[in-house]
């Protein structure tokens, strides 16, 4: 195995795209902590798998949190690149995440709609349940899907894409994601992860119109997404 292929997991790879399980330490794109991207290391990958001379062409078509798992789609051709952001902005991709949360919502399943206001200085969203000056309307459904002793997995289905979304909007409702100090869960987890997981994605591919479905396993080297992932493969 080469150094790269020890970095990532693919989850789906075809001549247009390729699909990795971003760990919860990766950040998708380079930020000013000057750590190695994710988006780097695909094409690193790629360059070494396929042992191309020059450049390799990626396209990063989403992000997800730093501190969060899960799916992140790449793509490898211009043209798929083109397509995919069109579907992402025609929200014709539909994404669901996985969260484990201390206090159970008032109902086991539900539609959340708020309006969130981003504050640049310190990265971070507040969630209103009106509009207000330069919010943004934000929706997602929800639904408990499994108790584990002490905490509740929700499957989360966001409707719009804004900034720190399913956090803001669930700590918004009592319900703040495990580890996620930023929006009121009470202490951090042990590697500074947060228990959200881009768990699957669901898309028309971009060139060959084919159905697609990727399924993102979580950490398993922790014992409650150990416990989701048993109960649900």
């Amino acid at each position: 195995m080469t150094n790269t292929q020890n970095l990532i997991e693919v989850l789906y790879e075809d001549n247009h795209i390729i699909a990795i399980n971003k760990k919860s330490s990766d950040i998708v794109q380079g930020d000013k902590t000057g750590d190695t991207p994710l988006n780097e290391i695909v094409k690193a990958f790629l360059k070494e798998k396929y042992n191309k001379p020059g450049d390799v062409y990626l396209g990063t078509t989403h992000r997800i949190d730093r501190p969060v798992s899960g799916i992140v789609l790449f793509a490898k051709t211009s043209k798929a690149l083109e397509r995919l952001n069109k579907m992402f902005q025609d929200k014709d991709i539909q994404k669901t995440y996985w969260a484990i949360v201390k206090n159970k919502p008032e109902i086991n399943e539900g539609h959340l709609i708020h309006y969130l206001k981003k504050n640049e200085k310190n990265n971070k969203s507040t969630a209103y349940s009106k509009e207000v000056t330069d919010s943004k309307k934000s929706e997602l459904t929800y639904k408990v899907i499994h108790q584990f002793n002490s905490y509740y997995l929700l499957e989360i289905k966001p409707l719009t894409g804004r900034h720190h979304q399913i956090r803001v909007q669930l700590s918004a409702v009592n319900c703040p994601i495990k580890g996620d100090l930023k929006y009121g869960f009470n202490r951090s987890n042990p590697d500074a992860s947060i228990s959200l997981h881009a768990r699957k994605i669901e898309f028309i591919h971009p060139v060959t119109k084919e159905p697609i479905t990727i399924i993102a396993p979580p950490n398993l080297s922790d014992p409650l997404w150990r416990e989701a992932q048993n109960k649900f493969q």
